[in-house]
């Protein structure tokens, strides 16, 4: 009951849209109700044959139900959905927001296709929590006092007896039934997270199954996914039908019971017999306001689940937290110093990094090389603060670093990684990734810069050029190019390269450095790499392995020195 408590507070912003829509649904089962009544009076009324003015208001009242009810039906539907949608839209956007400050390190584990899930099917899947679950037992238990009350006007016994069967409907027979389905429902929300994962994998991965002949196994393990996940929809296919049921055979027997009791009302000369099918009318119409909340236990399991994977993100503490007060920092910042750091990702795993010590200045170009796993990577993702640093161990000219807001900190850098993600749109857009309000000349300057200025003036369509998913339709070289180009537009001071070359054939690595070097001097560069191509112009070199710090120095003095960057180095070169 906790999710479902947290579920109604996050919809809570749109309660009055959420009452509009309870009272006209309420409006529309009770015009049925009314049009039912009215329709078995009048026709009971007439084979009386009274004269025409006596019915008239009965007539007039049969018309204005039977338009109302069209009338608030529609209204309801309209705005039941309208306000649906505008919770989804909030659920969206509030689970991009609390899905953001964990990035990466708190999400590190977990499949992409996953998430992908949690943030489309998941919160589709709490379009029914307001719909089917919210709503529909609040409209319910207006008409259950509604028509209880009417029944009541008539005889005690008739309102007891109609509103036992209603509750029994509306509440016992669903609470009974829902423990039967809450294993398949909850397998119905895993089976589909999985088969989401295993599809994603086998898109992105088609090349090389195809390559590796291993087309039919994948494709086998997701038709077991899917077989497993109908066998899943049968079994609380069977559950709802005995559900539905057991719901319409207690209506019959709640239309019986009035009936019977109709009768003996009748009888006993308590009543007058015109109202005998008006009783049983009004009864059979009540019963369209319980009779779905018999398919609730579905939508309240789907609804659990659901909300239980969302929050399971939401309640993820992030990895880094601003501190209440955080000092404001200067865009002109001098200087960075690695002071003492030492690093571990969790307390469970070994250190990354050991003490490493080194200063980056203003305008200074630094290489730090490495062979893979050296702990290279890391110095990035602390300096972005994507993980906490010790304290006093990262220094922005004397500061601690960890009392800078993070995005004012991330606003000093741009990043260009060999990862740099490119989204399946124009060259255009993902330029402006970087800066939606670029003008075309400073397109043209960033391009220029990165010298790709010309590849893409070569282009039919230039920078409303496709470059499809992850701009595979461009080549190594040009992606990297580009993705160099969308950090220049940001004109950030200091410029951080983590295996800028990586992949890359040896000329389009060449060209790539030298573009960096020539156009890019006025920029302060932390680049990271396990290549020694290159760096002999860099100012200053560091030489790491197994989270250490084994040597530093420029090109030349590292050469002569007898260390790993020699051996790396002759390696290399052969």
């Amino acid at each position: 009951m906790k999710i479902l408590q947290r579920l109604s507070a996050l919809v809570f912003p749109f309660y009055r849209g959420m009452l509009l829509s309870i009272v006209i649904g309420a409006a529309t089962i009770g015009s049925s109700v009314a049009l039912m009544a009215t329709s078995a009076y009048l026709i009971s009324r007439a084979a009386l044959q009274p004269s025409i003015a006596e019915i008239q208001t009965t007539i007039v009242a049969v018309r204005l139900f039977g338009i109302t009810r069209g009338v608030f039906r529609y209204l309801e539907r309209y705005v039941s959905h309208n306000v649906t949608f505008q919770i989804l839209t909030h659920l969206r956007v509030w689970f991009y927001e609390v899905l953001e400050p964990v990035t990466p390190a708190a999400i590190q584990d977990r499949h992409s296709g996953d998430l992908l899930s949690r943030s489309t099917n998941d919160v589709d899947t709490l379009r029914e929590f307001y719909l089917r679950v919210l709503a529909p037992p609040l409209v319910a238990a207006v008409i259950i006092i509604g028509v209880t009350f009417f029944m009541g006007t008539f005889d005690s016994s008739l309102a007891f007896t109609l509103a036992f069967f209603l509750l029994l409907v509306g509440v016992g027979i669903p609470v009974s039934t829902r423990w039967l389905a809450k294993a398949p429902q909850q397998s119905l929300i895993d089976l589909r997270s999985h088969i989401q994962t295993s599809i994603v994998d086998t898109v992105q991965g088609l090349a090389d199954l195809s390559a590796y002949s291993q087309e039919d196994r994948y494709l086998n393990a997701v038709s077991d996914l899917n077989h497993n996940f109908r066998n899943a929809q049968k079994r609380v296919a069977v559950i709802n039908a005995l559900q539905a049921g057991l719901s319409n055979l207690s209506m019959y027997v709640a239309i019986w019971a009035v009936l019977l009791i109709g009768i003996m009302l009748v009888n006993a000369g308590s009543i007058d017999g015109v109202f005998l099918a008006t009783l049983v009318l009004a009864s059979l119409a009540s019963f369209e306001a319980v009779l779905p909340l018999g398919q609730l236990s579905h939508p309240i399991d789907q609804s659990q689940a659901a909300g239980e994977r969302l929050f399971e993100i939401a309640d993820t503490p992030p990895a880094v937290v601003d501190q209440p007060v955080a000092a404001k920092i200067n865009s002109s910042i001098e200087n960075i110093l690695f002071n003492n750091l030492s690093f571990r990702y969790s307390n469970h795993e070994p250190e990354v990094l050991r003490d490493i010590s080194f200063e980056l200045s203003r305008g200074q170009s630094l290489a730090v090389v490495g062979p893979s796993g050296a702990g290279k990577s890391t110095l990035i993702n602390l300096l972005l603060r994507f993980w906490e640093v010790p304290e006093d161990s990262i220094l922005l000219d004397g500061q601690d670093i960890r009392t800078f807001p993070q995005e004012e900190i991330r606003s000093l850098f741009s990043v260009v990684s060999q990862y740099s993600h490119l989204f399946n749109a124009t060259i255009r857009d993902n330029l402006l990734v970087a800066q939606p309000s670029a003008t075309v000349e400073d397109l043209i300057q960033a391009t220029r810069l990165a010298e790709i200025d010309g590849f893409i003036q070569s282009l039919p369509q230039g920078n409303d050029t496709w470059i499809g998913e992850q701009g595979h339709l461009l080549s190594g070289g040009e992606r990297q190019r580009l993705a160099i180009a969308r950090a220049l537009l940001l004109d950030r001071p200091y410029l951080l390269l983590d295996e800028p070359t990586a992949n890359l054939d040896a000329l389009t690595e060449q060209a790539i450095l030298k573009t960096i070097h020539n156009n890019l001097g006025h920029k302060t560069i932390l680049m990271i790499t396990h290549r020694i191509v290159g760096l002999d112009n860099f100012d200053h070199i560091i030489v790491m392995d197994k989270g250490q710090i084994k040597q530093q120095g420029k090109h030349e003095e590292l050469i002569g020195d007898d260390g790993l960057y020699r051996r790396m180095w002759s390696i290399q070169d052969k």
